[in-house]
Parts: structure tokens; sequence; C-alpha cells
């Protein structure tokens, strides 16, 4: 098969102009990834690979920055979607071992690729509630449309996912019920006491910076990155892992998302979206205004 006829028979992205285009590119999503990582880690096999094959431990920023990166091109990639979900699963073709409670895993294991993705779902759905807006029910069966898109450019096998969001629900309570724990990972996730390295992406001088300041800045830095993880959470899956919550956190994140709410929408678009959103949707509204098509 050629590559032209390869490219065109890859999975399309999400539709432009769609829920996820104005979800995922938003700065306040941002603030939704660490409880996706710790319900992704929840997974006994998941937390296995992790613990055993990432280097989130040792080089946490150049994870961090390469999972943003991969997470906005299946939503704004256009035809680099496809080629980023096939970089994906050659990474993870070799990573496997013996999960905790002692069962042989791997990575892309139909049930375990597909947790991964899963948890996109709930987490925005939940995130969006606090931080933007709740969503109305179609724009939620919109947002599963989207996110089944995604799980195809990732190539997860419509098969091996529920198809609707009546079928997402039951599987999602199964495995709240079945499968999630509280892994090492995720215990690692939420504690306030794990060793950081600072930053060593951005300019050298704010590097120094940093550098010099962080053991000031770490302590509060690691407490609201477990405050958010766990109060962003959906409940069932913080109840499922164990995690702790109180109705004074409660309050202080609903506080919290209060003001993202207020100041994020009036900030500039340069600085309300993440850059590689803000250029696709601009060249979205380009194209519309020319009659176009939108280039990824």
């Amino acid at each position: 098969m050629s590559s032209a006829a390869a490219r065109n028979d890859d999975p399309a992205p999400p539709p432009p102009g769609g829920v996820l285009w104005s979800l995922s590119g938003d700065v306040r999503a941002l603030l939704m990834l660490p409880a996706a990582l710790a319900l992704q880690v929840a997974h006994p096999a998941v937390g296995a690979g992790v613990d055993e094959h990432s280097v989130f431990r040792t080089d946490p920023w150049g994870r961090g920055e390469r999972s943003l990166s991969s997470l906005q091109l299946w939503v704004y990639g256009g035809e680099q979607a496809a080629e980023e979900g096939r970089r994906l699963r050659r990474l993870h073709r070799t990573i496997q071992g013996t999960d905790t409670r002692n069962r042989p895993y791997h990575a892309l294991s139909p049930a375990n690729y597909a947790w991964v993705h899963a948890t996109g779902f709930p987490v925005y759905r939940h995130g969006a509630r606090y931080l933007l807006r709740p969503l109305t029910p179609d724009q939620e069966r919109a947002l599963y449309r989207e996110w089944l898109q995604v799980g195809r450019v990732l190539g997860i096998h419509d098969r091996d996912v529920p198809q609707t969001i009546e079928e997402f629900w039951p599987y999602y309570r199964a495995m709240l019920a079945d499968e999630i724990e509280k892994t090492v990972v995720v215990a690692e996730l939420v504690a306030t006491d794990t060793p950081v390295p600072p930053p060593d992406r951005g300019p050298w001088a704010l590097r120094l910076l940093l550098g010099a300041l962080w053991p000031v800045l770490l302590p509060p830095l690691a407490r609201f990155r477990a405050f958010l993880t766990v109060g962003l959470m959906p409940p069932d899956a913080r109840e499922a892992i164990g995690l702790e919550w109180t109705d004074a956190q409660e309050r202080a994140l609903r506080r919290f998302c209060a003001v993202a709410r207020v100041v994020v929408p009036v900030l500039p678009e340069r600085l309300r979206y993440l850059p590689r959103a803000r250029r696709a949707r601009a060249a979205y509204r380009t194209a519309r205004r020319r009659g176009g098509a939108v280039a990824g």
C-alpha cells in the first residue's frame, strides 16, 4: 500500500468547531490532565506499565511536554493525527510485564489501551462542569462521538470500546468496581512530598531563577497539583480509588473554578488557547471565510 493510500485510509480527527475543539485546547483543560492521568494509572496494568517503563520520575517536564503535544495532535493535528497514533503504538509495542495482581499485561492489549483512552471522557465531562460550564445532553453526546473518533486515531477498534454513552456508563462502573485501585503511581501523583526536579524547559534565565527558588516553590505547587488531581476527578472514581476529599476542599475547589470561569474567557485568544489549538482555530476561521478546506 502506498503512503498516499495509507493516508486516504487514515481515520480523521474530531471535526473542526466541535466540542473537543473548544474544550481540549482551552488552557483550563490543562488543569484536568492530572486527574485523567491518575485515573488511567489506577488500572493495575496501566499503573504497572508506567511504574516500570515511564520516565515520569526522572524527566517529568519532558514527559509532560511530549504528552501534551501528543494530545493536541489527536484533536488539532489534521493529517498528522493518525501518524501520531501510529507513533504511539510503536512506542508501546515493547511495554509489557506483570501487574499488581500478578497478571501478565501488554500496553497494547485492547482492554488496557482502551481504558487509557476511555478515561478522557468522564474527566472532560466532569471538569467542564467546574471550569467551563456544564455540557448539555447534546454536547455530551457530541463529546463522546468525538472522543470515539480520537480512539480511532489512536488505533483503538470500535469493537473494543462502548459505542454509545448508554453503553459507556455500565462499562465505566464495572471498571471502577472490579479493576481500579490505588496503585503505587496514583499514590505518587497525589502525594505532596514526592521529589520533583525544577523545570528544565524555557529561557535559561527563567530556569536559573526557578532552580534557585525551587525548594520554596515546590511544596505549594505539589499541594496544588494534588488538590486538582483529586478534586477534578469524578467523585465515583475518586471513591473507587480511595482518595480522600473533604467538604472544605470541595468549597475551595468551587471558589477557584468560579474565578477561572470568569477570568479565562476574557483573556485574549493567545493566552486562552494552547499554541497548536490557536493555530488550528485560526486556520479554520480563515478557511470558513474563504469557503475552503481546513489544513492540518
